[in-house]
């Protein structure tokens, strides 16, 4: 049986055109947090990518071990591990660590590490199939040239893998910003656990949850919008000289699952 419906439209349009300066800081740090996290993914998964291109025979095992671990359990495991788990063993109590203006709490730390170590392993699956599409040629030509690995990673290699690596570094943002929602177990006050707060506060649940989806929403479509016009850029040199780039809408703004 339904019960009489309540909801405070009110509360629901102040909420969501007016919000607090706590909502502010929380939808705040849910970017920025994305956005260092997703930063350090990239670099730390492009360094596993190369070791699992290795010729050593460690460094490819080490890659794929890594890879196979971080990719097989759940990232709410790996959340409550690094903070909870690491501290209760006595490894690193995670205190406080000054850095010039800013301040990064303990759960901050975990949440970068392991937001980033996660991503890492995914992003190190989409270098490594993306330097695999390269043609041999390429590697082939900057060795008969004498260039260093790391030259000719940075100048040749690297330039023509961001075309493949783009769009699902873009998906894999997506779900960065949604993935952020999981920081609140830790208790991280970032938009998800903002509005928790507020919720224990004021008890207006359905409100404030939709509120939080609108603006997980707002945040990907806008990310959606970057993507693609990303993609039009690094793409530009495959379309005829005669081609125009249009905008693309609405189309392929929702993300693949992983």
């Amino acid at each position: 049986m339904t019960g009489d419906i309540n909801i405070d439209s009110a509360f629901f349009l102040k909420y969501l055109f007016n919000p607090p300066a706590i909502v502010w800081r929380g939808l705040w740090l849910t970017i920025w947090i994305s956005v260092v996290a997703q930063a350090l993914g990239v670099a730390i998964g492009l360094l596993i990518a190369l070791c699992m291109r290795s010729k050593h025979g460690w460094l490819r095992w080490f890659g794929r071990f890594y890879v196979w671990i971080w990719r097989g359990t759940p990232m709410l495991v790996q959340l409550v591990l690094i903070y909870t788990g690491v501290a209760a063993a006595g490894f690193y109590k995670y205190p406080d660590i000054e850095i010039g203006p800013f301040t990064f709490t303990g759960p901050l730390q975990a949440a970068l590490i392991a937001l980033s170590l996660n991503e890492a392993a995914y992003m190190a699956e989409i270098f490594r199939a993306a330097l695999a599409s390269i043609d041999k040629g390429q590697f082939d030509a900057v060795r008969a040239l004498g260039m260093r690995p790391y030259t000719a990673m940075r100048w040749i290699i690297l330039p023509q893998a961001a075309r493949i690596v783009i769009p699902p570094l873009g998906n894999e943002f997506t779900l960065m910003i949604k993935g952020t929602s999981l920081l609140a177990v830790i208790g991280i006050r970032e938009l998800f656990g903002t509005i928790q707060q507020l919720n224990a506060a004021t008890f207006r649940t359905f409100e404030l949850f939709v509120i939080a989806a609108i603006w997980y929403l707002v945040l990907t479509t806008i990310m959606g919008f970057v993507q693609k016009r990303l993609e039009a850029h690094y793409g530009r040199h495959d379309l005829p000289a005669n081609a125009e780039i249009k905008p693309s809408g609405f189309r392929g703004l929702l993300s693949g699952q992983r």
